[in-house]
């Protein structure tokens, strides 16, 4: 596809207009201001007229449990705690094969229509969410998400059984749009063996990590009265979690150690502002582990938790919040927020020629429409990205080349179907409880 007279937010995060941007299979192949060749015209495919639009790096969504859809709205004005004992884990009993299948389609759907490229997934029944992620066009680093709340031996343990699988049998699907990564779901829920057990499939398969990390701040009183006074992070460190890369979810009730035991680990958190308000888990201190050297990148956890995947809404509260935390001395720039939005989590997957618009990456674009009410008047562009736009204000999301939503229009899916289908499987579950 040829981007034509359209603006970019380039790959320093700078505002670019009237630009020509030149895409050919997967990749971006060429960005300027002059007219490309013809030969590259001949190549690339449709013409796509960019006046009064601007371009952008797709999101990657850092934290996500895509069949969760099914219970949006499910579990209100609880905490965490609650929410999970009384609604989630009930529902999540009955859960199967099919509905997980239409489920995770859904969200790719809703993630898509908002301009999110990528999601770092962790769940179970992880076959049905792969299928659903190739047939959708959609890239996602997923993972099994391990427990062991009965004190099982590792060995005879399913979820870490499933994890291994996963990794065995996924890694690199779909050219790539689909990487494997280990998976503890959080230390409250494993004992130390299983713990280790993770930690070592994933140094034996060098893939990365994913876990939930202090949440609450009941979770990381809880592993410090169990565990020596160590914090989830100095006891996940200790047990050789983050001998690898990993994404820390959360990371709300951290202190200083946590944060240099992050940062010298190269760990990525994934804040999750918007669920962590809905719950009443806390504010992820985003200034002090940005002034600690550590990268965030934004994730919108479930929609059970969060109701949306808006990845404007996400931005913005992102910034709001992180001024809040800093107080008078935060200054959290526009274009920091958008390299949250993309890069950051780009490079927390591995995917290093992902996340920008940048000649040679891989083409996952979206375009934003600058001729509505709410984007106007513009002083600053990235201003508006971040603080005025709406998901709703996303004209085309491309994933490695391939437009998947175009105008309201679902390239790869059939939106009625998927929807219908995901209601049906939400009210089978719901009989059975």
């Amino acid at each position: 596809m040829i981007f034509e007279k359209i603006g970019i937010i380039d790959s320093e995060f700078e505002f670019q207009s009237d630009m020509y941007v030149a895409t050919r299979e997967d990749r971006i192949v060429y960005i300027g201001k002059e007219r490309p060749s013809e030969e590259i015209y001949h190549f690339a495919g449709p013409v796509y007229d960019g006046k009064r639009k601007v371009l952008l790096p797709g999101f990657v969504n850092a934290h996500g449990h895509s069949p969760m859809c099914l219970m949006r709205g499910y579990g209100e004005n609880l905490p965490l705690d609650a929410w999970l004992n009384t609604r989630i884990f009930p529902f999540e009993a009955k859960l199967y094969r099919k509905g997980v299948y239409w489920s995770t389609l859904l969200t790719m759907a809703e993630s898509m229509r908002f301009g999110i490229v990528s999601t770092s997934d962790m769940y179970m029944l992880c076959d049905d969410m792969i299928r659903s992620i190739s047939e959708s066009g959609m890239k996602s680093n997923i993972c099994h998400s391990v427990t062991n709340i009965d004190g099982k031996r590792p060995e005879e343990n399913p979820s870490l059984k499933n994890m291994r699988d996963l990794i065995l049998m996924y890694d690199g699907f779909e050219n790539g749009r689909i990487i494997t990564d280990a998976c503890l779901h959080a230390e409250y829920t494993n004992d130390e063996d299983t713990i280790r057990a993770v930690a070592d499939v994933a140094k034996e398969f060098d893939v990365r990590t994913q876990v939930h990390v202090a949440e609450t701040s009941a979770e990381t009183e809880g592993c410090q009265q169990r565990h020596q006074n160590r914090t989830p992070v100095q006891y996940l460190a200790d047990m050789g979690i983050f001998d690898v890369p990993v994404t820390a979810a959360h990371c709300v009730w951290l202190n200083d150690e946590d944060r240099t035991i992050l940062r010298d680990k190269k760990a990525t958190v994934a804040a999750n502002v918007i669920s962590n308000l809905k719950l009443n888990s806390g504010i992820c201190d985003i200034p002090q582990l940005q002034k600690a050297g550590v990268s965030v990148a934004i994730g919108t956890d479930s929609v059970a938790s969060n109701n949306s995947l808006d990845f404007f809404e996400e931005m913005k509260t992102f910034a709001l919040l992180a001024k809040i935390k800093g107080g008078n001395d935060t200054i959290i720039r526009p274009e920091d927020v958008l390299y949250s939005a993309t890069r950051a989590g780009a490079l927390a997957q591995g995917r290093e020629d992902c996340g920008l618009v940048q000649e040679g990456f891989k083409a996952d674009l979206v375009v934003v429409d600058l001729d509505v009410p709410n984007m106007q008047p513009i002083h600053d562009v990235r201003n508006n990205l971040v603080y005025s736009a709406s998901g709703k204000d996303v004209l085309l999301t491309m994933v490695d080349g391939k437009v998947l939503y175009k105008d309201g229009e679902y390239c790869t899916l059939d939106i009625e179907k998927v929807m219908s289908e995901t209601d049906a499987a939400r009210k089978k579950i719901l009989s059975e409880l």
